[in-house]
């Protein structure tokens, strides 16, 4: 159930409202936005009277949740969520986020100098893998704490944030210290308990779709975290798997206004995940960006073609540079900037 607050209700009255719903067996989530307090109850609603609800002061409005995701659903902030970072980075509003770097982190020399061209190309994010999820347990696994340590230092030289994905939950602890956005990839969607894991902390999760996942699955799973209190949550559009065989995945350009009108979480594209291709990369960025995504996350390199891992799909620097100055012309098509 979402109930509504009046523009002008006091907190005593939020408050009296939060201990109704409790009393009644459900636990309740608030959200503030520029114009009113939301409420949402999770738990047994279905036979309760809302009446009762509608009928306390401050009460604007009370209704039910149709959708079975009640806290990713825009309902409870339709306004939409906005994803604040420690250096002023907002992630979910006007601006166009831009996260870039290597599949895999695998030297010093090569993370420092794309943090270097990523700040300079107008970048906000230095992405890359510490723990990498490879389908041979022969390909290279990724570098562990040593490479997020050289991340960390990498983005801190260069006013940088850091995004690194997370396989497991004894890997949260390690490296809260190092990363400013956890990122879980399309095999660990559905991984409920990593992901209730992830919503007792306040770093913000990107949660990526899985390679089979329905929107409102990735939806489900989001919930998740939510449900969990961490409400810094940020969906990632990175391709499915489909019967095309032309593409490495087939990114659903269109999952991204889906998502705008179902939920009011920010939404990621990745498309280099979602196609595998350099060549298509590009233009899928741009075409995310014209659809309505909140940020871009891209894989770039030193030396691309001699990348260790998913050299096929990553962009040469000089790339980077060039993507980066069609989006800006696409950003402002679309009333954004970058």
């Amino acid at each position: 159930m979402i109930v509504a607050m009046q523009e002008k209700a006091t907190e005593e009255q939020i408050d009296n409202v939060i201990d109704a719903m409790v009393e009644a067996g459900v636990s309740v989530h608030r959200t503030t936005g520029a114009i009113q307090t939301i409420l949402a109850g999770v738990g047994p609603t279905a036979s309760l009277d809302l009446s009762k609800f509608e009928l306390l002061p401050g009460v604007l409005h009370v209704h039910r949740i149709s959708s079975p995701y009640k806290l990713a659903g825009r309902s409870f902030r339709p306004e939409g969520t906005v994803v604040e970072f420690r250096n002023g980075v907002k992630l979910g509003g006007e601006r166009v986020v831009v996260m870039a770097g290597p599949c895999s982190i695998e030297n010093r020399a090569q993370i420092f100098e794309t943090a270097e061209r990523v700040k300079a190309a107008g970048g906000s994010f230095l992405r890359g893998g510490a723990f990498k999820p490879r389908s041979s347990p022969y390909a290279f696994q990724g570098m562990g704490i040593p490479g997020l340590e050289l991340m960390r230092e990498a983005a801190d030289a260069y006013g940088l944030l850091v995004i690194s994905e997370v396989m497991e939950i004894s890997q949260i602890e390690p490296m809260l210290p190092y990363v400013d956005c956890f990122q879980v990839g399309a095999r660990n969607m559905q991984n409920f308990n990593l992901l209730r894991e992830l919503g007792l902390v306040r770093t913000p999760i990107l949660l990526k779709r899985g390679i089979a996942a329905t929107i409102e699955e990735m939806l489900l799973s989001a919930e998740y975290i939510l449900s969990g209190g961490n409400y810094n949550v940020i969906l990632c559009e990175r391709g499915i798997r489909t019967y095309e065989t032309a593409t490495r995945n087939t990114m659903d350009i269109s999952a991204i206004p889906v998502v705008k009108k179902l939920s009011h979480l920010p939404i990621v594209g990745d498309p280099s995940h979602g196609t595998g291709r350099r060549d298509m990369v590009a233009p899928m960025a741009r075409a995310a960006v014209a659809a309505g995504a909140d940020a871009i996350l891209v894989e770039v390199h030193p030396n691309a073609d001699k990348a260790a891992s998913d050299a096929a799909q990553t962009l040469y620097l000089d790339q980077f540079d060039k993507l980066m100055s069609e989006l800006r012309v696409i950003a402002a098509a679309v009333g954004r900037t970058l």
